[in-house]
């Protein structure tokens, strides 16, 4: 709201863009209550409005006449012409597909665009983790907030019964999501019976514009105990009495979506409640429990960040600019990956043409077989832990890995022999890079050394290598050379391979 205000007097339109019509409902209420005392005009397009009203809404903003505009998906049509778009707001990144981003990425040269969530999608993340965007996290929670307690239990009426009456007895109100709008009538009458001290309603995307607002209206003014609904409450609502949400079926949800769901509660100061409810643990597949596990295990306040990094590592970060979602950073591993798109930025912001050849030349491959990490339990956070590895990969010299060194065993304590090993196989990539070596393999038996066509070795230091230790080194191919030598021990292992190293760079051409 800040940044809104700042723009307005700088005489720019906001436009303010949400997933759901629920959530542009609630902003709209929001922005009116905190610019009320302000010359400020606030208007929404979303499906609680009539076909005519938008299309006033649309003149007007033209006319640059609307200073703050809310919106779903409508905002994204073609007849919608802004006179100064200054600010974008995109509310729950994560609900929009990559086609949205993109019409979003066209408006990017003149339009400053802030973009919020909880869950970052992998593409969006690595494009902040890599410095193509800018990155906050907000860790920090607001004070005596509390985390939601959350639990996974068999489907039971009687803890259907206790959790509500739990919580309309401290005066309280319930989420009972039930995501089978065929059914949900049934689900009502079902917990009528189990609950008749309750007052239950009904909410779901199939119902009347004008019969859902009424239905929210009147949930969030108390007038109800339970609401029972789908997954349309899973963005943004927010209604600090609403302290409890039982989820029935939870093993049919995504993990991203359960964090999604657990956060629609717990915006006020009272220890609030997730229940996952389940059919009998031999009904559900062997995913389904480890999701359910996973979200009880994470309840931490702030953990979707986490939940956002794993999927990175798990799917990938997909192409930066074009519509593919799916990545290839499994394949190459997230450095090389990282190191592929900083020579790209760079050589572009030198007003060069990256291409391929040029941006995989000068990479080395090194494949020790051993740990070279840093521990979760060294570093806790996964964050830090992730720009250390960023740090560590992005060093330039010894210098500045010695200074990495010291800053870990500064803050963190001594180093473990896996984040020992990191440092040293990083430092062994450094100086083969530098020598345009493709590929460097370690193993107990031995291991490979795989020139490029440009690499500096001297072919004479090569060839006398050969002659004088015909029983370690031999040719494999025009470009490989194989080691035959016994290497079990890790420190003889990394030894080893950095006095060839240091061979090959004093004998360089």
């Amino acid at each position: 709201m800040r940044a809104v205000f700042l723009a307005i007097t700088n005489n720019q339109q906001v436009a303010v863009l949400v997933p759901t019509t629920l959530l542009a409902q609630q902003h709209f209420d929001n922005f009116r209550d905190r610019f009320a005392n302000w010359p400020v005009r606030i208007e929404m397009l979303s499906r609680f409005r009539s076909n005519k009203e938008q299309q006033q809404i649309i003149n007007v903003a033209a006319e640059g006449k609307v200073d703050i505009l809310i919106g779903t998906h409508k905002l994204l049509q073609n007849d919608i012409s802004w006179k100064t778009l200054g600010l974008l707001i995109v509310d729950e990144e994560h609900r929009f597909g990559v086609r949205h981003k993109e019409l979003i990425k066209s408006m990017r040269a003149n339009v400053d665009i802030l973009t919020l969530t909880a869950t970052p999608i992998p593409r969006t993340l690595n494009m902040a983790m890599s410095g193509m965007r800018d990155l906050s996290i907000i860790a920090t929670p607001p004070s005596r907030r509390l985390s939601v307690k959350t639990f996974v239990r068999q489907y039971d009426d009687l803890i259907v019964r206790e959790a509500i009456l739990r919580e309309i007895l401290r005066g309280g109100q319930v989420y009972y999501l039930f995501n089978d709008v065929k059914y949900i009538e049934k689900a009502k009458e079902r917990l009528e019976s189990l609950v008749p001290e309750a007052r239950f309603v009904i909410g779901h995307g199939q119902m009347r514009e004008s019969e859902l607002e009424r239905v929210m209206t009147n949930f969030y003014r108390q007038r109800f105990n339970v609401l029972i609904c789908t997954t349309i409450i899973e963005t943004g609502i927010d209604i600090p009495t609403a302290n409890t949400i039982i989820i029935e079926r939870a093993d049919h949800f995504g993990l991203a979506q359960l964090h999604q769901l657990r956060g629609r509660v717990g915006s006020s100061y009272h220890q609030t409640y997730a229940y996952l409810l389940t059919p009998h643990p031999k009904a559900m597949t062997g995913d389904e429990q480890k999701r359910l596990e996973a979200i009880a295990a994470l309840e931490d306040l702030g953990a979707g960040f986490a939940w956002a990094t794993h999927d990175l590592e798990i799917r990938g970060a997909g192409e930066l600019l074009g519509e593919e979602q799916s990545g290839q950073m499994t394949t190459i591993g997230f450095t090389l990956d990282m190191e592929l798109l900083e020579n790209a930025v760079e050589a572009l912001k030198q007003g060069k043409e990256p291409s391929l050849e040029q941006l995989t030349s000068q990479q080395t491959e090194i494949e020790l077989r051993m740990p070279v990490l840093l521990q979760d339990d060294y570093i806790p956070d996964v964050n830090l832990r992730l720009s250390f590895y960023k740090r560590i990969a992005s060093a330039k010299n010894d210098n500045e890995l010695d200074e990495l060194k010291i800053e870990l065993i500064d803050r963190f304590g001594s180093l473990p022999d896996a984040g020992k090993q990191l440092l040293q196989s990083t430092a062994i990539r450094m100086h083969a890079q530098a020598l345009v070596i493709k590929r460097i393999e370690a193993h107990e038996k031995g291991g490979f050394i795989e020139f490029s066509e440009q690499n500096k070795v001297s072919a004479n230091f090569l060839i006398a290598l050969l002659q004088n230790s015909a029983d370690i080194y031999r040719l494999d191919g025009p470009n490989k050379l194989k080691v035959v030598k016994p290497l079990i021990n890790y420190a003889e292992r990394l030894t080893f391979v950095r006095q060839l190293i240091t061979d090959f760079q004093s004998h360089q051409v």
